[in-house]
């Protein structure tokens, strides 16, 4: 017995190291490619590490512009999915009525929904609005794509927050909106920063819809300016490309070190109306 469970545990033990292995691969790859002036597809170990392919990506055109294009499109779109998200999981989450199961399960069905299923009638609303190619159009189409998720997660971080704390202050003469804004958002602040991480990434990795609403090359993200680096045959310069994979991971993981603070241990609301 003990030996089969020995056999049991070495066997799950190689299974999570080549789940690793697999994970790490890529990593080292992008790594060690981002100094390497001839890199190809395999890791390897450049023999001359250089930053020259660093070097050839940071200009205004490939990376600055770009980038900057991102951080405007992805961020208003999460800060206005982020305000509307809260509007929307406040009264389903303090409010019951017989409309909260069949609208949550709407949500929960567009959180399914595949972009593409309605990306060609969005294309045609869009032209008669005149919104193709205009980073404001494409903020608000990425928001609400974004918000069926939202509502779903902040509700449910809402849910944690005591009702008893709200009605203390609706008892001093506070109105709905001053309880949510005073008690319930700085309470939940973990949550509303795990939704926001959440809805960042998704947005900053998002091709498909930039790539079809903005045709000018000076709006485009760097989600959608990395074609940059395959030729007229689609064989991509490796070096570069790790390089700029590098740079363009930078903005998210900034973000969760800024907001990784917040999101340890749950909400500490034990004792809060006590005396």
């Amino acid at each position: 017995m003990i030996a089969r469970d020995r056999i049991s545990k070495l066997t799950a033990n190689l299974i999570l190291l080549a789940l690793g292995i697999l994970f790490v691969l890529p990593l080292l790859w992008v790594l060690f490619a981002s100094i390497n002036r001839t890199a190809g597809l395999r890791v390897e170990l450049p023999t001359s590490p250089t930053f020259a392919n660093f070097k050839a990506v940071l200009n205004t055109d490939t990376t600055y512009r770009p980038v900057l294009n991102g951080l405007v499109l992805c961020g208003g779109a999460a800060f206005l999915t982020m305000v509307c998200a809260v509007l929307a999981a406040y009264p389903l989450s303090r409010f019951k009525t017989k409309f909260n199961r069949p609208f949550l399960l709407t949500v929960l069905f567009c959180t399914g929904l595949p972009i593409t299923a309605v990306m060609v009638p969005v294309y045609g609303l869009f032209v008669q609005l005149n919104l193709i190619d205009t980073l404001g159009g494409t903020i608000m189409f990425m928001s609400t794509a974004s918000l069926p998720f939202a509502i779903w997660l902040t509700k449910t971080f809402m849910d944690g927050v005591p009702i008893s704390l709200e009605e203390a202050a609706w008892v001093d003469g506070a109105s709905n909106m001053k309880a949510l804004r005073r008690i319930v958002l700085p309470l939940m602040w973990p949550g509303i920063a795990v939704v926001l991480i959440f809805t960042f990434i998704g947005m900053w990795g998002n091709f498909f819809v930039p790539f079809m609403l903005l045709l000018s090359p000076e709006r485009l993200p760097a989600s959608v300016s990395i074609f940059t680096f395959f030729g007229q045959y689609g064989e991509p310069n490796y070096g570069q490309l790790a390089a700029y994979s590098l740079i363009y991971t930078t903005p998210v993981l900034l973000l969760y070190l800024l907001l990784s603070r917040k999101l340890g241990g749950a909400f500490a609301l034990g004792g809060a109306i006590k005396g």
